[in-house]
């Protein structure tokens, strides 16, 4: 546990794929996007909001360290993980063939809510271009959801080497969307006469300057 805090060897391109596949890109939209279908803007609604994206926060970054410590009590154990399907022979090696069956449920489950989730977010920033897109929203988002799959099989990779490009290139979309919102924030023409918190401005600024700074540095380790 000391060296989870202190390692011996920081890996950049790990920080940003780990950093990007949680908070980076179409995740930082999804839920702001959904609360706006359901009418669920302005100030009178900002409690419920923060409620929302902080039950949602505390509950994701619980799940997280107990899916952290249950790998890590396996690997510590002296198990070497499988390169093609990692998180899968956790299970296998805890459960066995009950375990990789669990996992598979879990997996679905998880990719599911990924796949409507990215598709629905991806396809609401072109709702507003052409009435047709808002009038059969659900079928360009199903339209969505099978040319992805369609990319993905023409690609050939496995899924463990997709997620890790794909966590790649959102932890560099990070920085970008971040600063934007910030921007975003203190213009009146966008939010009112709502103050944002300048210490929430400055957390933010701070993490834009850092995931920009590591994402440089991923970009010229991987070329």
């Amino acid at each position: 546990l000391f060296r989870t805090f202190i390692p011996t060897q920081i890996d950049v391109i790990s920080i940003v794929t780990l950093v990007g596949g949680t908070v980076g890109g179409y995740i930082v939209f999804s839920g702001a996007h959904r609360l706006i279908d359901a009418k669920l803007y302005g100030k009178e609604n900002l409690n419920y909001i923060n409620k929302a994206a902080v039950s949602g926060i505390i509950i994701t970054g619980i799940m997280r360290v107990i899916l952290f410590l249950a790998v890590l009590g396996v690997v510590s154990s002296g198990f070497i993980l499988d390169k093609e399907n990692p998180a899968g022979s956790v299970f296998h090696h805890a459960l066995g063939d009950l375990g990789l069956k669990i996992f598979g449920v879990v997996l679905f489950l998880a990719a599911i809510s990924s796949v409507i989730g990215a598709a629905y977010t991806s396809v609401s920033f072109i709702r507003s271009f052409h009435p047709w897109i808002e009038k059969y929203n659900r079928f360009v988002v199903i339209f969505f959801i099978i040319v992805s799959t369609l990319v993905f099989y023409i690609l050939g990779k496995s899924p463990a080497s997709i997620l890790i490009i794909v966590g790649t290139i959102n932890g560099w979309i990070l920085p970008v969307t971040l600063f934007i919102m910030i921007i975003a924030a203190h213009k009146k023409s966008v939010v009112g006469d709502y103050k944002h918190p300048k210490w929430m401005s400055a957390f933010g600024l701070l993490i834009v300057a850092l995931m920009s700074y590591l994402s440089v540095l991923s970009m010229i380790k991987l070329m």
